[in-house]
């Protein structure tokens, strides 16, 4: 899911103006690689509209099915707001409109029974065994 948390107006080459809307995906918890403490962050996209601007008032805080998901592009600058820094970027966050499980890949056995392999970015990384409460 996905929900609408703002709009905002941009101009066309042409100089002709129009609404886009700023959706924002659920929280996530990223490992910061230079100390190793947690984060929560959310993705964001924009998509452009046709909407007038009390119709994109009136939809902030709606929820939509969907994800917010990484798309590689062509590289481009882009300046972080708080410190400045210019850095380059080759991928966009975009829209779906829909939920994109993790994939995974199924073996067949030579007894024709299907066996999921796991995906091990669901376990932990950290190194320290610990059982779950049976």
């Amino acid at each position: 899911m996905v929900r609408i948390i703002s709009y905002k107006q941009r101009r066309k080459e042409d100089g002709e103006t129009f609404l886009v809307l700023e959706l924002q995906g659920g929280i996530e918890m990223v490992q910061s690689k230079q100390t190793g403490n947690f984060y929560a962050t959310a993705k964001r996209a924009f998509i452009p509209s046709t909407f007038d601007e009390n119709t994109c008032k009136a939809l902030v805080g709606t929820e939509m099915q969907g994800s917010i998901i990484k798309e590689e592009c062509e590289p481009f600058e882009y300046v972080v707001q708080e410190t400045g820094e210019e850095i380059i970027l080759s991928h966009r966050w975009v829209y779906t409109p829909e939920e994109r499980p993790v994939p995974r890949e199924i073996e067949s056995s030579s007894k024709g029974i299907e066996q999921l392999e796991p995906d091990l970015k669901q376990f932990s990384q950290n190194g320290i065994l610990e059982y779950a409460g049976v």
